[in-house]
């Protein structure tokens, strides 16, 4: 009996802003690609299709393509976004009878019929549709992403997992001075470009470089790292990095996830961090990932403090978000979404709600028009046209992070 899979978004999208203000938990940069697109991976099924919110699904450029459910698949897999491939998800594959998969209170999974897959993406929330299902349940054991910082903290076993078969070939166009280090294994795709006195260090990772990329002279790779399609490193040092599409980068970048069409594209420390859709950060722009304790970075997302236990964090930064020179981010800061800092050198504040402006002395709320006007510039230096459903995102999240702004 044929299966398909459906990834879907449950409630808790909520505990990983400011990264899912404007896009959508399955969407999310993880590894060498995106959280659906590993489970699909793992799963060894078709994704058919992403069940998420719509307002946040339909203006997200990095939400991978799903051709809908097809009536051959008659058996439909659904997995949370939030949860990371593991035997949960193989059992339910390997399986035929309906069932939904709990970890403690919270669905991670679940196994139905075409008809209730149908039902419960009309619905316009799967998981709330399983949740009321009347279908039998048992228990599970999954690793959850519950906390943005998290996406960091585990990314670069993600990308060593997801590499691990990768067909090694330097099939793009290679400089003969390339320097290649280590045993493991380096995949330059046809198209990608690499220029003189580059290094791809895979003595403690894979490397990956897709098609499209390209690597300007004198920089650094250092794995394990994937450089998305047709991503742009301009000099500097990148380690244990995820790069969605259409990044520019340059400088010092470590242990940071890029969502994709990021902007970075002059010299300032980068490290545990992850930057949403569209982010501009300006000359010398620099974060603090760690303490001069040493001490676990604290974080407060959504109102609420949280201690990491880690003493390696970095910032987390919604879509949108634009820097001046000379920006200087404290340890664990949180930037939302639509976010403008200026006036360099001295540190922006540790949270800073979604379209907020700060001008190094205090903060005021950034206009909606001028905002808009900004993002649609920057979309279009991507060959990107902003259209209705990214004005009603923008508007959406807007309204609903008003109160943020006048606490």
């Amino acid at each position: 009996m044929s299966k398909a899979l459906i990834v879907f978004e449950d409630a808790h999208w909520r505990d990983l802003r400011p990264l899912t203000d404007l896009t959508p938990t399955p969407a999310l940069a993880f590894g060498a690609s995106s959280l659906a697109e590993r489970l699909a991976a793992s799963s060894g099924l078709p994704l058919a299709a992403l069940a998420a919110r719509a307002d946040a699904l339909a203006p997200c450029r990095t939400v991978p393509r799903t051709p809908g459910l097809d009536a051959s698949a008659r058996t439909i897999v659904f997995a949370n976004a939030a949860a990371l491939p593991g035997a949960w998800l193989n059992e339910l594959v390997a399986g035929d009878d309906p069932v939904i998969v709990r970890q403690n209170d919270r669905i991670i999974g679940a196994r139905v019929a075409l008809t209730d897959a149908q039902a419960a993406l009309a619905s316009g929330d799967a998981a709330a549709w399983l949740a009321a299902a009347s279908l039998a349940s048992k228990a599970g054991v999954a690793k959850v992403l519950e906390r943005p910082w998290q996406i960091v903290e585990w990314n670069a076993d993600a990308i060593a997992a997801d590499l691990a078969t990768m067909i090694p070939g330097l099939r793009g166009d290679v400089h003969a001075s390339v320097v290649v280090l280590g045993d493991h294994r380096v995949s330059v795709e046809s198209g990608a470009r690499i220029d003189p006195f580059c290094v791809l260090d895979a003595r403690g990772g894979a490397v990956l470089v897709r098609k499209g990329a390209s690597i300007a002279a004198h920089t650094r790779v250092v794995g394990p790292c994937v450089i998305g399609e047709g991503t742009q490193l301009l000099g500097g040092s990148v380690s244990r990095s995820s790069f969605g599409r259409q990044c520019r980068v340059a400088g010092e970048v470590e242990e940071c996830v890029w969502q994709g069409f990021g902007n970075k594209r002059h010299h300032g420390f980068l490290g545990h961090s992850v930057i949403g859709e569209w982010v501009n950060l300006g000359a010398l722009t620099t974060t603090s990932d760690l303490k001069n304790n040493y001490g676990n970075v604290r974080v407060t997302i959504d109102g609420r403090e949280h201690d990491t236990g880690d003493p390696k964090v970095g910032s987390l930064i919604g879509a949108h978000v634009k820097t001046g020179i000379g920006t200087l981010l404290p340890t664990g800061a949180v930037v939302g979404s639509g976010a403008n800092l200026f006036g360099g050198g001295t540190f922006a504040p540790k949270s800073v709600p979604s379209f907020g402006w700060w001008d190094g002395q205090q903060m005021i709320e950034h206009r909606l028009d001028a905002f808009t006007r900004t993002a649609r510039i920057a979309l279009s230096r991507r060959a990107e046209q902003a259209g209705p459903a990214d004005e009603q995102a923008w508007q959406r999240l807007f309204d609903s992070t008003r109160p943020e702004r006048s606490t």
